[in-house]
């Protein structure tokens, strides 16, 4: 086969992780992956996987470029013998959309997230994602959403969850010396109970909720964790601002840390005794809290979304309304009062639950049968 992907950028991102990850299985199966992009931080593990960047102004949200850009691609198609055209994004999904049709070839979309529309125009430039011969969800939550939005026939959607490296955040000595090493960088005291909440620094992730949550514990006279809040604020200095005086008014100062960006995940997560995902609104998937049980953590998710497919309620972690400080404050003493054994039994079930379900590995076997079925 010859599969051509189509990404706007290759920045960090769940999109193009997936996109390097479907690639390097092409390669690894004796197929051809080339991938039409501007390309950016991830080209070398693009090149790594042995795929081709086609490179191309696929950001584009312009009119003029976009059916420029649809031109570009069915040139490509033709002159490389492309088999399989796969759109994941908007924007170049509708140059990919035209080039496909034109020269027929099959094409396949991976709705990645809910795109939420409140406008019919918009609707309508949503819905180019659920164009696709065959539409890739990536939840159970995705294909209800792509079904109720686009009234698309569940038989055109295949659910491929994102997969998860499991070897990566297996807790391995070394993992656990890298974690040593950035306690010692973020000036950790000994001994703390840590909650970890992973998520770049964004309203929507929660993290007003959780330090919210911690304030209610301390009113209540409550033992605290200390709250890492690991992840960029990408520019959003106000908000960064905003945690910050909500941290001071709650009196955390000594409660809660903000790191920044860590590049070092699996050692982050060795330093916990829990992880939180309390998402105001729902996650496509969950990567962070699949990342975390992939770890061997319990974890304490919003219960709406792609995440609480990831998380089974009392075996592998807990559940709580969305954007409900209380109850995640509830959720959390209950947390520390479980001894060490039990948390950890949850953390056990939680990777093996990531391991039955969630791998890279699943990712790109079922991928690629996609793939295979809509050429056979």
């Amino acid at each position: 086969m010859k599969v051509l992907q189509i990404i706007p950028q290759l920045e960090t991102g769940g999109a193009e992780r997936t996109t390097i990850e479907v690639a390097q299985a092409l390669v690894q199966g004796g197929h051809e992956a080339l991938v039409a992009s501007e390309g950016g931080a991830m080209e070398a593990d693009l090149a790594e996987a042995g795929a081709e960047l086609i490179r191309l102004p696929m950001a584009t949200k312009n009119v003029f470029k976009a059916w420029s850009n649809a031109g570009a691609l069915k040139r490509l198609i033709r002159s490389r013998g492309i088999d399989i055209v796969h759109a994941r994004s908007r924007a170049p999904a509708w140059s990919a959309f035209k080039a496909a049709r034109e020269t027929h070839t099959p094409f396949v979309t991976t709705y990645h997230g809910t795109y939420n529309a409140k406008s019919s125009l918009k609707r309508f430039y949503n819905s180019v994602m659920a164009r696709g011969d065959r539409v890739i969800a990536n939840s159970e939550f995705i294909r209800d959403h792509i079904v109720a939005e686009h009234g698309l026939s569940e038989d055109r959607i295949t659910v491929i969850p994102r997969g998860v490296d499991a070897g990566r955040f297996e807790m391995t000595e070394a993992v656990r010396q890298r974690g040593r090493d950035l306690a010692a960088q973020w000036s950790l005291p000994d001994g703390a109970f840590i909650a970890i909440l992973p998520a770049r620094l964004t309203r929507w992730k929660g993290q007003l909720v959780a330090i919210e949550a911690m304030g209610r514990l301390k009113a209540m006279g409550a033992e605290l964790p200390l709250l890492l809040l690991v992840g960029s604020d990408q520019g959003r200095f106000a908000f960064q601002d905003e945690l910050k005086l909500a941290i001071d008014r709650f009196g955390l100062d000594n409660y809660v840390r903000i790191t920044g960006h860590c590049g070092d995940m699996p050692a982050a997560f060795s330093l916990a005794d829990v992880a939180l995902n309390p998402s105001t609104d729902p996650e496509a998937f969950g990567r962070t809290a699949a990342e975390a049980s992939a770890a061997g953590l319990p974890v304490i998710v919003s219960d709406h979304g792609g995440a609480r497919e990831v998380v089974e309620h009392a075996v592998t972690g807990w559940r709580t309304l969305p954007g409900d400080a209380a109850e995640l404050a509830k959720t959390l003493q209950s947390v520390m009062m479980l001894d060490t054994a039990a948390r950890n039994a949850m953390g056990v079930a939680g990777r093996a639950r990531i391991l039955e379900r969630f791998t890279v590995s699943a990712l790109q076997e079922s991928t690629l049968r996609v793939y295979r079925e809509l050429l056979e």
